[in-house]
């Protein structure tokens, strides 16, 4: 009696930190596969935390990064909550945070970064809660590795491969559709649907920190530094950089750093365009010497457009004066530039360049840079056309669609392999 308790009570505890680690790797993997520019903006920070040169390295090798790693935490994931493979996963699992443990104890102790982006924009974590997190998740991995004889299959092993292979084809072409089309799930403050204007207001009470933006310009090879008040009038000086830091601290609300200032003359057009009920684009651009151009006639055909029913269109970027000039000359570009943190630039779209259509503040549609509206869709007024109004789809909706994506293929083929076993059975006999 005393052994079959201990054996139940061992089979329960192993099982249980089975399906929790399955769960949390399957979550981290498929928000990174969600979102796999910000995993890659996310990897950045941590280069940079590490003293290493980012502008030396080649952009390809940090995304391509960030794409493998969402899809092998997802597919880890997988494997551990369906009990695959369950003692090579377990030890998978114990390599990955015997690496990612210290990694994030460093983290805690000298907050380099704000958050160690394990779960993207979905739930954030402070350096020492992700700590806590991956010692528990490493204890775990250790008791299911030690005790893998106990933890039970949901599957046979008839078809486990096709769960295995079938998952790896499933979050690989999610993250590429959600590199082409935009993240299915937008958990950032300038998801379809939100008020700018809101996001930026302060419970009453509250005290607003402080920060400062400074501008970097140049001129006869020497730089300097100024402020939004005392921007060089001489156009001999040419704009190298901005940068915005936090003086004081204080309570953030989610969207704090959204602010417009036109190239030309520095004017703040914030006000104007969160106010203003007609409507505006923005083609949202970081730095247009690393911007996708080839969809820029499309572009010009859309501010064409925008010239011809009286709507705003401004591209805001973090780019320098002759960045700017570079990417007229080559793209024919007419429409206004503006500048905006370029922090915040990669927040609001995950394309370079990404567009945003706003209204009155409210963030109406947005689009990457391979699937932007054309001729045909742009037929009429904004306000008579679907693209005007808000394209806002629930999330449940969204769940759904993605769960019927994984789950009904996997159905189906699971259930035409068990069928072609046992006509293989029926052959023998």
């Amino acid at each position: 009696m005393e052994n079959k308790r201990l054996h139940t009570a061992l089979k329960a505890g192993v099982n249980c930190c089975r399906f929790l680690l399955g769960v949390v790797f399957i979550a981290s993997g498929f928000v990174k596969a969600n979102d796999p520019w910000g995993t890659y903006y996310k990897f950045l920070d941590y280069l940079e935390a590490g003293g290493v040169p980012v502008s030396l390295i080649p952009m390809a090798y940090p995304f391509l990064s960030a794409l493998v790693l969402g899809i092998c935490e997802f597919v880890l994931g997988i494997h551990l909550f369906f009990g695959i493979r369950r003692k090579v996963s377990a030890l998978v699992a114990i390599s990955f945070l015997s690496f990612m443990t210290p990694l994030t104890l460093w983290l805690a102790l000298t907050d380099p970064i704000a958050d160690c982006g394990c779960f993207g924009d979905a739930v954030v974590l402070s350096n020492w809660e992700t700590f806590f997190k991956n010692v528990v998740l490493l204890a775990a991995a250790v008791v299911l590795y030690k005790g893998h004889r106990y933890a039970f299959k949901l599957v046979t092993y008839q078809v486990d491969w096709l769960i295995s292979l079938y998952s790896i084809v499933f979050v690989l072409f999610f993250s590429l559709y959600c590199i082409h089309e935009l993240p299915v799930f937008d958990f950032r403050p300038y998801a379809i649907g939100a008020d700018i204007r809101k996001g930026m207001e302060v419970p009453e009470g509250e005290h607003l920190p402080v920060y400062e933006t400074t501008f970097v310009y140049a001129k006869e090879g020497r730089q300097q530094v100024f402020t939004v008040d005392s921007l060089p009038t001489d156009t001999a000086w040419t704009f190298v950089e901005s940068k915005t830091l936090q003086k004081e601290a204080g309570y953030e609300p989610p969207i704090h750093d959204f602010s417009i200032t036109l190239q030309e003359d520095g004017t703040d057009v914030t006000d104007e365009v969160l106010d203003d009920g007609n409507y505006t684009f923005l083609l949202v651009a970081p730095y247009l010497a690393q911007a996708d151009d080839s969809s820029m006639d499309l572009i010009n055909e859309i501010y064409d457009y925008c010239v011809e029913y009286g709507y705003r269109f401004f591209c805001v970027t973090a780019s320098s004066d002759e960045d700017i000039a570079e990417w007229q000359e080559n793209t024919g570009a007419e429409y206004p530039f503006a500048r905006m943190d370029d922090v915040t630039l990669k927040t609001i779209v995950r394309s370079h360049p990404g567009l945003v259509l706003l209204q009155r503040g409210v963030v109406l549609n947005k689009w990457s840079t391979d699937n932007l509206p054309d001729e045909y869709q742009l037929g009429a007024p904004l306000d008579e056309l679907p693209l005007g109004q808000v394209n806002r789809k629930s999330v449940s909706r969204k769940i759904g669609e993605v769960l019927g994506w994984f789950f009904l293929p996997l159905l189906l083929l699971s259930l035409a392999d068990l069928a072609w076993l046992a006509r293989r059975r029926k052959q023998k006999k």
